[in-house]
């Protein structure tokens, strides 16, 4: 479903379109009305989207909780849809954890795990199905095949020989999506998050077909915060070519962010030049002197949040160096030190990084391009009609890689060979976190020693992310073209000397 403009896509977005308009209005005395008004605004008898037109608003008002920022409200107790509200009515409003969360009355308790005979069984004479189920769970009813799920171990033996392929797997898409285990049942049979397992790559909420997981948002907060001016600085991830449309430029996308309120716009790729300057550093003086088995990349919170829940015993081989968002954050706020710093990217593990008390300080917004085109159409903005007079910083084409995966330690590749010639990198590196856990155990076994380990939560990249709004094989596309035209391929040495801790 990736990249489809489904109807789940449109009512996420129509409620972000609603919650930035909210923010933009800043009218506190209407607030609390204007928000209860939102669902029946949404949903008519004409855009229902459920089977209920009342279901559909109950899933919409959950949808806008969220969306401000709040928790979804308890299922037995009788919470008012606007309580909180009050409190999240500021600028300085942060996420408060969990980040992903299950909508109860939008799951549909899919099965976990099933293997189902559809119409398409023939009943043949072979009945293959039969012959290779370990279990005897197979029987045959008025011809055709049936699988008694109280034998069957789901070990799908008798769908691989199936001729007609007429065995359906049924398996819950936001289970299959998780790379972690983190998708469990509750009484109900509807999924919920494990918040211990969960690293918050998204990859759940883009997978679901009934919209019921979705992230909290810092939308209405930062919208407010717009509307009060003052000093707010935008650092864009270079993952945003081709997010905002086919001929949309940095220049486009700059003029457009000035117009909302933004006073400026960095580029999120400046951070990663200088990540890869460091990394490269790190490793040659770490790994290739052998003090370290190898180095795990660490600009993906997810991946360096599932290093440390589940293989904590190799913390000490992940980078200690910044992450781009955070050290292009900690050089916009040593010029500006009183400006408000927005993180604009396609990730929502990037959320919950930027609430740590290590980072708190220095990223005080986070929003994805999901989320920004919502804040573009609530002030009518078309990227087309703005150009500034300049582009973003000029920054390297290895920085701007950072967005696709495989692009971290190819930076950093290439910074080692460019400042220790004849050094030579190993690279391994795992896109999605069921890939990810793979690699890392392989790494703790010590397969892996002398390599330089790249992790991405997302299959694909930042590319891939969950705040994305274009399909990942055009994302792809207008990075590398983005990545070809940089005027720099790699960073200076010079660039090393920004002291940013």
């Amino acid at each position: 479903m990736r990249g489809l403009d489904t109807p789940v896509r449109a009512i996420r977005r129509r409620v972000f379109l609603e919650v930035a308009k909210l923010g933009f209005k800043a009218d506190a005395e209407n607030l609390l009305n204007d928000m209860e008004a939102i669902p029946y605004e949404i949903v008519t008898e004409d855009e229902r989207y459920r089977e209920s037109i009342y279901r559909a608003r109950a899933v919409v008002r959950e949808r806008l909780r969220l969306a401000m920022g709040l928790s979804l409200r308890p299922e037995d107790k009788p919470i008012p849809l606007t309580a909180g509200v009050k409190a999240s009515n500021i600028s300085e409003k942060y996420y408060e954890p969990p980040l992903m969360q299950v909508i109860p009355s939008a799951c549909e308790a899919c099965e976990e795990n099933k293997y189902e005979v559809t119409n398409m069984c023939k009943g043949c004479l072979a009945h293959p199905c039969q012959e290779v189920c370990p279990k005897e769970a197979i029987s045959f009813v008025n011809g055709k095949s049936v699988i008694d799920q109280s034998k069957c171990i789901k070990c799908g033996k008798c769908k691989a020989v199936c001729p007609y392929d007429a065995i359906a797997k049924k398996e819950r898409p936001c289970k299959k999506a998780c790379g972690v285990g983190a998708i469990v049942s509750d009484q109900h049979g509807r999924a919920k998050i494990d918040d211990d397992k969960c690293v918050s790559c998204g990859m759940c909420m883009v997978s679901c077909p009934f919209g019921a997981i979705s992230d909290k948002s810092q939308i209405f907060q930062l919208t407010r915060a717009l509307k009060e001016g003052g000093q707010i600085i935008a650092e864009i991830a270079p993952a945003f070519v081709g997010q905002f449309g086919p001929n949309i430029t940095p220049r486009n996308i700059k003029a457009a962010l000035q117009e909302l309120g933004f006073t400026d716009v960095y580029e999120v790729a400046l951070g990663a030049d200088i990540g890869a300057i460091s990394e490269a550093h790190h490793y040659v003086d770490k790994v290739v002197s052998g003090e370290l088995p190898f180095l795990l990349t660490s600009c993906c919170p997810s991946w360096a949040m599932l290093a440390k829940k589940y293989f904590p015993d190799l913390i000490s081989e992940i980078s200690e160096e910044l992450t781009p968002m955070v050290a292009t954050a900690r050089t916009i706020k040593q010029e500006f030190p009183d400006a408000k710093v927005v993180f604009i990217g396609p990730c929502a593990a990037k959320k919950l990084e930027a609430s740590r008390r290590t980072v708190r300080s220095d990223v005080d917004f986070v929003v994805t391009y999901e989320e920004l085109q919502a804040m573009f159409d609530a002030k009518g903005i078309d990227l087309s009609q703005y150009a500034a007079e300049s582009s973003f910083h000029n920054a390297t084409g290895a920085g701007r890689g950072y967005a696709a995966a495989g692009g971290v330690a190819e930076a950093i590749k290439k910074c080692v060979n460019e400042y220790y010639p004849g050094v030579d990198v190993k690279i391994q590196h795992a896109e999605g976190l069921a890939d990810c856990k793979k690699i890392l155990t392989l790494a703790k076994a010590g397969k892996m020693n002398g390599c330089l380990i790249e992790g991405m939560g997302c299959p694909g990249g930042c590319i891939a992310g969950a705040g994305t709004n274009i399909p990942v094989a055009k994302a792809k596309k207008a990075l590398t073209d983005y990545v070809k035209a940089s005027s720099k391929e790699i960073p200076a040495k010079e660039l090393e000397e920004i002291e940013l801790k």
